[in-house]
């Protein structure tokens, strides 16, 4: 504002100076017409969209005369291609004006070119079909020696850059490294910094450009290279460990205020250069104690001075722990920050609790201990009004989670999960629940009871994978047959509680089909009335008609157990999905039919109890199908041939002198002509004036009263709470805490393939389990194995 106020008033006194500031303000002067400030006006007083968009109706069609017509005048070209942005800004169509923006970047007048360059960084992409005519104005401009129009044009190839257009400009943007405008140098890097991220393999030579830069006397042009050299050392770390020293250095100088003063925000010195600072000594230093301990002064330093309870200060402080947990540790400095972070648990502001739980989070990886100190204001925001907050608390307690706490914090976050409404939020929640109850269970009985409160409460959003794990445990055991037949009728017995309740969510629905088909007769009811049990269920739940698959094979497993018969509701769900529409359903219900039908030890040897963790050993010689192979063979069936040993030739098939392909070969040869049939006997030309039809050798068809003599055709081989509650919920929480944890339950985790002989008819797992990747530090599995020949 200053400026434009001088210059006007140099203008009144008669002052002309051609310097590229005073065409720039003169520029401005001219181009602020009645029209502009009343569509500007207007705009601003519309109450609502209608308003707008009728205003900016009536600006579109006139400003599409406008620059339609035979006369358009230069003088008032820029403020029309303000106009436009405008238009464009606010939604509207203003394509017909895109071309007189590109034009504009040929002017002459400094002020209309940059206003062009602008309109159309505005208006086009890197994709629009236009690009391709502001190249060669870039180039041109990159040249000049007004420092302001290479400033526009380096800004233009910021924004409209393309893996094509990288080549036609490199050059030049590299020359201007050394200009002597400090604008100019800025903007180049910032080119070529945008050159990385779109091209990387165009500028990979350059990075020693990035370095150079590094050194720059003015510190904007530094801080652009920083900005460079942050992505190439997140990408790669290793080739910027030798900028450790330097890196320091900067940080040092920011730190010890010699910067100018231009660069300080609210008394803080260029607070956004040290925290780029503190993100790449952060991923510098990450387990690498040499270059850490060049750290770790300069840190101490940002901790001391950034400790100013202002807003930014917080900020450099929150990123400095941040950066002494990602480097290698230091216990000093850990202390330190954890000072530091102690004011920000305890602040009544809930910005700074969830900073401070964030960087409490970051420390307690490295030294559970840390977290002692703020046991009671971690238990405080457990209770906190705020989502958000109660989630961070959450993710703190999951990195402290051991044996001795794990039953209280997953009661937790069973709490939360209940409460909580986002979808990717109860997600990862139970996610979590799951990961935790299956690495810290202190028994299997609780393991099995925490993941039937988490189907229940969250069975919408449990992944598949984790239902599979509770059906393993259960088939597996401990491998005690004693505890194991206690776990499991135990469960039977929880499950068939269960099936009463008015709503089933469908994962756990599965699991109970298939604990009480394997294991239903331990709590002692007949199969029968398990069976009408299940199909209760099945016809009352809303989630029956998906999992009447799964019902059907539990009813045909408990019916081997009680004889080889179907109660009454069994064989009516079984006849109801002779006829449905599901093929799956369709096909279990025939097959189950036709098995109950042969003789008990075929059944049972189809259907055998407790045998979902055996494994099968199988044949591949298949000697089952010898009778079947034989009889083929006596037919005329040819033998199988391995795709390695079938040749791309033709094979001559008997006597006929016909040939075809081997099925799976393909012919790269032409074909040949065909030739004429020898069946049809050629005619002489009609005569003119008429068509004659003589007899032919050969017919389609044999005459009436005629019989069609026996004929052998070729033979084709056939193709291929209060305070005392508090305390203890602390001491609970955080008992054990950097203790090593007591010896566990050995667990057993999924079998690498699983077999659910609840599916044995349709060779489909009910439910379909889904690879489950292991917990990081799972305890050693004890596995029950059995081995069964088919």
């Amino acid at each position: 504002r200053v400026v434009c106020t001088t210059e006007r008033s140099g203008v009144e006194m008669g002052r002309t100076d051609d310097s590229p500031r005073q065409s720039i303000a003169l520029g401005a002067h001219k181009t602020k017409s009645k029209e502009f400030y009343d569509i500007v006006r207007h705009i601003g007083e519309c109450k609502n969209k209608s308003d707008e968009d009728s205003i900016m109706r009536r600006e579109v069609m006139m400003l599409r005369t406008v620059l339609t017509g035979p006369k358009l005048e230069k003088a008032k070209l820029k403020e029309y291609l303000i106009r436009l942005m405008y238009v464009e800004m606010l939604g509207h169509d203003a394509a017909f004006g895109y071309i007189h923006a590109v034009k504009a970047t040929n002017e002459s007048d400094v002020s209309l070119k940059r206003v062009g360059y602008l309109a159309t960084s505005a208006f086009l992409d890197e994709n629009h079909e236009l690009i391709i005519l502001i190249v060669n104005t870039v180039q041109q401009d990159l040249k000049s020696d007004n420092y302001l129009v290479v400033c526009a044009a380096l800004t233009t190839i910021c924004r409209l850059v393309n893996e094509e257009t990288i080549p036609a400009v490199l050059p030049q943007v590299t020359e201007l490294l050394n200009h002597p405008q400090m604008h100019v140098r800025k903007k180049a890097v910032m080119a070529l910094h945008k050159f990385h991220l779109k091209s990387p393999s165009s500028v990979s030579h350059l990075h020693g450009k990035f370095r150079q830069m590094l050194c720059d006397k003015d510190p904007s042009v530094m801080s652009a290279a920083l900005c460079a050299l942050h992505d190439l050392t997140i990408s790669d770390p290793g080739p910027q460990k030798n900028l450790v020293p330097s890196f320091v250095s900067i940080l040092k100088q920011v730190v010890e205020h010699r910067l100018p003063k231009s660069y300080d925000y609210h008394r803080v010195p260029a607070p956004f250069i040290q925290i780029r600072l503190l993100k790449i000594l952060a991923a510098l230093g990450a387990a690498d104690q040499k270059a850490a301990t060049e750290m770790y002064s300069v840190l101490s330093a940002v901790l001391k001075k950034g400790d100013n309870q202002s807003s930014i200060g917080n900020a450099i402080v929150y990123e400095c722990v941040r950066t002494a947990a990602s480097i290698y540790p230091s216990p000093v400095l850990l202390e330190h920050c954890a000072g530091v972070v102690s004011r920000f648990v305890k602040s009544s502001n809930n910005n700074l609790k969830y900073a401070g739980l964030d960087a409490l989070s970051c420390i307690v990886n490295i030294n559970p201990n840390y977290a002692t100190e703020h046991q009671m204001a971690v238990v405080d925001c457990l209770t906190d009004p705020d989502e958000s907050l109660r989630k961070k608390t959450l993710d703190l307690l999951y990195r402290m989670t051991k044996s001795n706490n794990v039953e209280v914090i997953v009661d937790k976050m069973m709490d939360f999960l209940r409460d909580a409404t986002d979808h990717h939020l109860r997600e990862e929640t139970a996610t979590r629940i799951g990961e935790l109850a299956e690495r810290y269970a202190p028994s299997t009985q609780w393991f099995i009871n925490t993941m039937n409160v988490l189907f229940e409460v969250g069975g919408d959003v449990v992944k598949q994978s984790t239902a599979h794990n509770l059906m393993a445990l259960i088939a597996e055991g401990s491998g005690e047959d004693a505890n194991d037949a206690t776990l499991r009728r135990s469960a039977v017995a929880a499950y068939l509680g269960l099936t009463s309740k008015p709503r089933i969510p469908r994962v756990l629905f599965e699991v109970i089909l298939w604990v009480v088909g394997e294991y239903g007769t331990l709590s002692g009811q007949s199969p029968q009335a398990l069976m009408d049990t299940l199909c209760t269920a099945v016809e009352a739940q809303p989630e029956g008609d998906a999992v009447q698959a799964q019902a059907m094979t539990a009813c045909a497993k408990l019916a081997v157990a009680g004889g080889g018969q179907l109660s009454e509701k069994a064989t009516k769900l079984v006849n109801r999905n002779l006829n449905s529409r599901s093929i799956d359903r369709q096909q279990r219900a025939y097959e189950i039919t036709a098995l109950l039908r042969e003789n008990p030890a075929l059944v049972a040897a189809a259907l055998p109890q407790d045998a979902s963790c055996e494994d099968l050993e199988v044949n591949p010689a298949l000697p089952a199908l010898d009778a079947y192979v034989n009889k083929a063979f006596a037919e005329g069936a040819s033998a199988y041939l391995q795709p390695s040993e079938r040749s791309t030739g033709l094979r001559e098939a008997g006597g006929g002198g016909l040939s075809h392909e081997v099925a799976g070969s393909l012919r790269f040869d032409a074909y040949d002509a065909p030739a004429p049939d020898r069946g049809i006997a050629a005619t002489p030309a009609a005569p003119s004036g008429g068509m004659r039809l003589s007899s032919t050798g050969g017919t389609w068809g044999e005459p009436a009263g005629r019989s069609a003599p026996p004929t052998t055709a070729p033979r084709f081989e056939p193709p291929q709470a209060p305070e005392d509650d508090r305390t203890q919920l602390a001491s609970a929480l955080f008992s054990g805490v950097g203790a090593p944890p007591p010896p566990q339950v050995p667990r057993a985790p999924p079998p690498p393939a699983p077999r659910s002989d609840m599916d044995l008819l349709m060779g489909l797992d009910a439910p379909t389990p889904t690879a489950a990747a292991p917990p990081p530090s799972p305890p050693t599995p004890r596995r029950r194995r059995r081995r069964r020949r088919r």
